[in-house]
């Protein structure tokens, strides 16, 4: 009997607010999971894959204001502030190529939007989670107007002494 079912049963079985609204079926479940994949990649996937030799098969955008990019930026990303992106794209992106896009952090919608002027283009798009913050936080090697710089990993976003998460 599931909670759903039991709570039916016994109106007086409180259910705690994680599953007052009943988990999807599995098949759903997987549905959206997928479609989560299809839009969004994390930053250590996108840091192994420009750390592996050869071409990753994708190019990262930045799409944050100048002084944000000279702050910081994953290295070799291409600079495309979100309001050019109609006027300037297709003149340094190729279409063929799939672009993962990225912004400050998870509390910031910049890349989502760029992602979305992309997509309305005809580009092949993901949206990076995490954004610059992440890259950082995770001790990933990053450019600034001074040069490359790196923290040290953020215990509470990766693994100190671990190549991989285990995710």
């Amino acid at each position: 009997m599931t909670v759903a079912t039991a709570s039916a049963v016994n109106p007086g079985l409180r259910l705690n607010p994680v599953l007052r609204v009943a988990p999807a079926a599995p098949a759903e479940a997987a549905a959206y999971f997928r479609a989560s994949l299809v839009f969004h990649a994390d930053v250590s996937d996108v840091a192994a894959a420009l750390a592996a030799d050869g071409d990753p098969g994708f190019v990262v955008l930045d799409s944050r204001s100048t002084a944000s990019w000279d702050q910081g930026h994953v290295p070799g990303a291409v600079h495309l502030p979100t309001a050019l992106i109609p006027d300037q794209a297709e003149q340094l992106l190729d279409k063929s190529v799939p672009v993962v896009t990225y912004c400050w952090g998870p509390g910031c919608n910049g890349a989502t939007r760029a992602a979305l002027a992309l997509a309305e283009l005809g580009f092949q798009v993901k949206e990076m989670l995490g954004g610059f913050e992440y890259w950082a936080r995770e001790g990933f090697a990053y450019e600034t107007w001074e040069g490359e710089a790196r923290r040290a990993a953020d215990p509470l976003t990766a693994p100190v002494d671990a190549e991989d998460c285990g995710c």
